[in-house]
């Protein structure tokens, strides 16, 4: 699907109206005036019957945000044009972008080997010393030991400290939605 094809998809989507050359902009917002007046032209109204009130704003639903934002975005006059790239640029242009993501893939793959055996190694060490070091897993049970590992033991009240990283606050890049507690104390 060609780019210019996707905005105007875009544009009759969310009913944009799509962009034209500017001569027609132009002629469209001018009045149009008739040079003769025609001695058949009607003079009043072709209904009798009064015309109906204005729909109030209260009934109808707000437009939604993320809609008015892709509007916005398209029609923004600092938005870029689309790329268009002939079709020996664009084969290329593939071309590159698959052998990059065939790479990546290559990279990923061998990473996960690369822990796959590290894994299978602390493993088979792990059934060693559970089973064949002759003290009957003492040492595996010593190594399997999980204390401190939240922090080690506070001096002062003599009770595990820390706190373990499944409960911790993930890490964003944007600020929490309440702020700083400044009334916070310990």
């Amino acid at each position: 699907m060609q780019h210019s094809s996707l905005s105007s998809a875009l544009a009759y989507a969310f009913q944009l109206p799509s962009r034209s050359n500017p001569f027609h902009q132009i002629t469209r917002t001018l009045p149009l005036t008739r040079q003769h007046s025609s001695p058949w032209q009607q003079t009043s109204p072709f209904s009798t019957t009064s015309p109906a009130p204005a729909r109030s704003n209260k009934n109808q639903p707000k437009p939604d945000r993320r809609v008015t934002l892709i509007r916005y975005f398209l029609q923004h006059p600092l938005t870029p044009r689309p790329l268009r790239l002939s079709r020996l640029r664009a084969l290329r242009h593939w071309t590159i972008h698959r052998a990059w993501q065939l790479y990546q893939a290559q990279m990923r793959a061998a990473e996960n080997l690369e822990l796959e055996r590290q894994y299978f190694s602390m493993r088979a060490a792990c059934e060693e010393l559970r089973l064949g070091c002759g003290d009957g897993g003492r040492l595996y049970r010593q190594a399997m030991v999980k204390k401190g590992v939240y922090g080690g033991l506070k001096a002062d009240k003599g009770r595990e400290g820390g706190v373990p990283i499944e409960y911790a606050r993930a890490q964003t890049d944007s600020p929490p939605r309440d702020g700083w507690d400044h009334g916070w104390k310990r």
